[in-house]
């Protein structure tokens, strides 16, 4: 069963509720919004926005929400939170089999039409990710990306994220002489593009509770279509005229 996206909205918070039942709360983030509280940010999150959403205002609520995964903060589109602890405990057993597929523009022309980038990802004590050959240092990571639709400067490629390290499409992107436009941390020095070219478009696993497959969607935020223009309708890979 595929989900679409609906009109609820936080206010105030840039979220879009995609779906919700008693066992999960799937939504779109945007770009800028932590997933959760870090040390300089605790309260302008995702999860304190909608643990108050399903609380309706009320502090005295013991209704809460319980996070499956987590999306960067440049990062826009598609994220779970589970309702009960059940949930998530289920959603996490079989995250291995969950599909996550993303979007990114990038710099450059990609020659391949598709490929997977592999390496052993590890991080610096300043917290910057980087691949390793040391299997003792990093742990496997795998990405597999499509190439959908080349112009002038930039591709526009379709990501399935075989395994979920921290920061990992950016850091593999990278690699591949592909930074995603818009990364201060891992992309083109002088890149001047102010958002991060990179969304959660779409995931698809089994229903924790009912065990339905299910598939939610988020709109393609619109700076990209200002890089490689409309991309919301399927697209094949395409060489610049």
């Amino acid at each position: 069963m595929s989900k679409t996206p609906a009109k609820t909205r936080p206010p105030g918070s840039g979220i879009f509720v995609l779906y919700e039942d008693r066992d999960i709360l799937v939504v779109d983030k945007p770009a800028g919004l932590l997933t959760v509280g870090a040390e300089k940010e605790k309260s302008r999150t995702a999860y304190h926005v909608l643990t108050n959403y399903v609380r309706k205002g009320q502090s005295r609520s013991r209704a809460r929400i319980f996070i499956v995964h987590r999306l960067d903060r440049d990062t826009s589109g598609v994220l779970i939170f589970a309702k009960t602890e059940e949930a998530k405990v289920r959603l996490q057993s079989n995250w291995d089999d969950t599909s996550k597929t993303y979007l990114a523009v990038v710099h450059g022309q990609c020659e391949k039409d598709e490929d997977v980038v592999s390496s052993y990802l590890a991080e610096s004590k300043a917290q910057v990710v980087f691949s390793t050959t040391d299997k003792t240092k990093g742990k496997l990571a795998r990405t597999a990306y499509k190439t959908l639709r080349r112009v002038k400067y930039y591709s526009l490629l379709e990501i399935d994220l075989l395994t979920g390290r921290k920061n990992q499409i950016r850091v593999h992107l990278s690699d591949a002489g592909h930074p995603i436009v818009g990364d201060k941390k891992y992309g083109r020095e002088g890149d001047a593009f102010s958002r991060l070219a990179l969304h959660a478009k779409s995931i698809a696993f089994k229903h924790p509770t009912t065990g339905e497959p299910v598939t939610f969607s988020a709109k393609t935020p619109g700076h990209f279509a200002k890089l490689v223009g409309k991309i919301d309708e399927p697209a094949s890979p395409e060489q610049p005229s």
